[in-house]
């Protein structure tokens, strides 16, 4: 989902594994000569957004030992699974409250589907990301592992995910891929 921290746990994780970083949200920018993703919406609607987010993955599916952070919609489009599942998908799961609670702070102004000019801001947060989980849900759950910010707070035992360093949840997403490659693969970790 938007605001689970997706890039800034992303750019963790390639320096762990020494991979490049790459954030699909800025690659479509890129491609539309620097037009930010609010605009993209704006201008030329979520489809086209969707179409171009689709092709930046497509091209990033060929290239290896890379660290991709996706918009937290590409997974609406079954496609777009064909070409994560090139790798490992991981979802970071995030309660809703600590979405609402992150985005509502810094303002939604740069979030197309969150954006809303009046009322509480955590309060249309909240209730907007809440419809978007219902309808994601089933797609997040195509992802080859799910780190769960709720569990490593618990077993960090900590009271709130708010807590959490992006570094704890790097490295918890690196235990659950191990798993994922045991699991399926029958790899170690220092295998790939």
């Amino acid at each position: 989902m938007m605001g689970s921290g997706k890039t800034t746990v992303g750019k963790v994780l390639s320096q762990v594994l020494g991979y490049s970083f790459c954030d699909s949200d800025s690659l479509i920018e890129e491609e539309a000569n620097g037009t930010p993703v609010s605009d993209i919406f704006q201008f030329y609607g979520e489809g086209f957004f969707r179409d171009k987010e689709t092709e930046v993955l497509r091209k990033l599916s060929i290239m290896h030992r890379i660290v991709v952070s996706t918009g937290g919609g590409a997974v609406i489009r079954p496609i777009n699974w064909k070409y994560m599942h090139n790798g490992i998908s991981v979802w970071l799961d995030v309660p809703l409250e600590a979405l609402a609670k992150r985005i509502s702070s810094v303002g939604t102004k740069s979030r197309p589907l969150l954006h809303s000019h009046s009322g509480d801001a955590y309060k249309n947060a909240y209730n907007r990301l809440s419809t978007l989980l219902e309808e994601r849900s089933e797609a997040y759950a195509n992802a080859s592992t799910r780190v769960s910010l709720e569990n490593i707070a618990a077993k960090l035992g900590y009271r709130d995910v708010s807590s959490l360093s992006p570094t704890a949840i790097a490295i918890e997403a690196l235990d659950q891929i191990e798993n994922y490659l045991r699991d399926e693969e029958g790899m170690s970790f220092g295998t790939f």
